[in-house]
């Protein structure tokens, strides 16, 4: 499959190249940047030397892009996929958009959170969380990926709220991430000094992942969900650790979460059950598509723990698209995937 990358120099993007260079099955024939145009992908990035000769091109040229690939991948900030995907809406070229544009059945909800009109309302999209969206992946025109945050918390919850074993109205989500989350822009809460030996949680009630959290309990649970969504910064380049609280409903046993957790997940192979007791660390996803999972009860407070690690830049971006992009082409979900995590 012809595949190329419009926005190629964020970390998503630089991430999908290496992911792409090892698939089989794809050949990557553009990359995109309007601030690098015409210098080679190696000169950004210079861990790519010799594995890319590629040059960066202007997205101007969208449409001819899109006449010469069977897939777009999109890694661009929220706002700017929705002009490349009615650009290339007559085509039969299919996308998938690494960013938030296409994620909302409802744009209105899109539009509040993140403060830009949604100009491609019709557009046909699926949610691209791979092992809960699967049959609508396979023939999708667009798929918007899974956020980094929403994909660590929603597989946490999902086993929960599908078999109705929660209040999904208590349900508190205590994520921390590496910087690389906030991608290559330089901030001030970003900059090493800052961030350095530091924790700080940040966007407290506001965070434009909530909602998407919401979305995806709320389709599983049929009830609706309205949560508290607390982010933080934590300083390492990649990972994200997701703390998951919610109330169980009466009559729940332990069992009957073990069961949920297993009954869901027991053939995912990027779904690591460490079971009830366990604690997941970012360490043992590192670099990896793999989603670790624990759990626990607090009999005292009749609550649930659930904790999930991922790589924000792999299972939380890049990997996931690759795992869609899988899953539409009609490929084996692991191909160009099937990597063990770096540790240490």
């Amino acid at each position: 499959m012809k595949v190329s990358i419009i926005g190629a120099t964020g970390y998503a993007g630089a991430e999908l190249l290496r992911i792409l260079y090892g698939h089989p099955q794809a050949e990557v024939v553009h990359i995109t940047s309007e601030s690098h145009t015409e210098e080679p992908i190696s000169a950004i990035y210079p861990h790519l030397d010799g594995i890319y000769d590629l040059k960066l091109e202007s997205m101007k040229d969208i449409v001819n892009i899109g006449k010469d690939s069977d897939f777009v991948f999109i890694g661009l900030p929220h706002g700017h996929a929705m002009a490349v995907g009615k650009a290339l809406e007559g085509l039969p070229v299919r996308i998938i958009d690494l960013g938030a544009d296409y994620r909302f059945s409802d744009t209105s909800i899109y539009e509040t959170w993140y403060k830009v009109p949604h100009t491609h309302k019709n557009a046909k999209r699926v949610y691209g969380l791979a092992e809960l969206c699967r049959d609508k992946i396979r023939n999708a025109k667009i798929i918007g990926n899974a956020g980094c945050y929403t994909t660590a918390s929603i597989l946490a919850l999902a086993p929960l709220a599908k078999e109705h074993l929660i209040d999904v109205n208590t349900i508190i989500v205590d994520a921390k991430s590496g910087t690389s989350g906030a991608g290559r822009g330089i901030k001030q809460q970003t900059h090493f000094p800052d961030m350095y030996d530091s924790f700080a949680a940040y966007n407290v009630a506001h965070h434009r992942h909530t909602p998407e959290i919401e979305q995806a309990v709320s389709a599983l649970s049929g009830e609706k969900c309205t949560l508290n969504f607390t982010p933080h910064l934590v300083p390492m380049s990649r990972g994200i650790l997701a703390t998951c609280y919610a109330s169980l409903k009466p009559g729940v046993h332990a069992d009957d979460v073990d069961e949920a957790y297993n009954n869901l997940y027991m053939n995912e192979h990027f779904i690591r059950l460490r079971g009830r007791g366990a604690y997941p660390e970012t360490k043992w996803v590192r670099g990896s598509n793999f989603c670790d999972i624990g759990w626990h009860i607090d009999e005292r407070t009749g609550r649930v723990i659930a904790l999930s690690a991922i790589d924000n830049l792999v299972k939380g971006a890049a990997g996931q698209a690759v795992q869609n992009f899988n899953i539409a082409c009609g490929f084996d979900e692991k191909t160009g995937l099937d990597f063990a995590p770096i540790y240490p």
